[in-house]
């Protein structure tokens, strides 16, 4: 997965430098409002082919947006840490991290709203959590204990850096880690609506 999303990164780049002006690949770079409605779809389909979901937020309570929370709050903070040190703007440095490692999403929303340069940063920002995250996790794994394994994955919990989170950690942390990623991508969007429109951030 990591290895196809770099191909297909420098393959874009690669793309963008030649002037090339393929009829395919602008009607998808056309419509990138349609391609978010497209994930967010998708988002909804994984959401309903957990069957068990209901049992489980019923079994756990309030415990299952503890780790959410965290993550939630962890990666705003780390936007305007990020902003003052790097002197980029607040409500685009919050907006960034607030993809929490969904980079395709984020990429394109960022993009959307303030240009190609920020949503460039946002696309490499979320790409480089969610492969730092396949790095950092087995580390954590011993380290630490099972729940902070779920902590670097963010919103991609539910699927991409789920199996490492399986391989690595038991049963009722691989439970925590799909509701984890179902309560963060849904937040995503908003989130990232939010931050950029934040009044104290312009």
């Amino acid at each position: 997965m990591v290895i196809l999303t770099i191909i297909a990164l420098l393959l874009g780049i690669l793309y963008g430098i030649s002037g090339l002006d393929l009829a395919a690949v602008s009607l998808f770079t056309s419509h990138t409002d349609g391609i978010l409605y497209i994930l967010m779809f998708s988002v909804g389909i994984s959401i309903g082919l957990h069957k068990g979901i209901l049992n489980s937020l019923r079994q756990y309570h309030v415990k299952i947006f503890i780790i959410p929370f965290g993550i939630i709050t962890a990666s705003f903070a780390s936007g305007i840490l990020c902003g003052i040190i790097t002197g980029y703007p607040l409500n685009l440095s919050t907006a960034i991290t607030s993809g929490m490692g969904w980079y395709s999403l984020t990429g394109a929303t960022v993009g959307n709203l303030a240009g190609a340069e920020p949503g460039s940063v946002a696309f490499l920002s979320n790409l480089m959590r969610e492969i730092f995250s396949f790095l950092i996790i087995p580390y954590l794994a011993v380290k630490c204990n099972n729940y902070t394994c779920i902590a670097p994955a963010g919103a991609t919990s539910e699927d991409t850096t789920l199996p490492i989170i399986m391989k690595y950690t038991n049963e009722e942390t691989v439970v925590l880690s799909v509701l984890n990623g179902i309560i963060c991508s849904a937040f995503v969007p908003v989130l990232i609506s939010l931050s950029y429109h934040f009044p104290l951030f312009q």
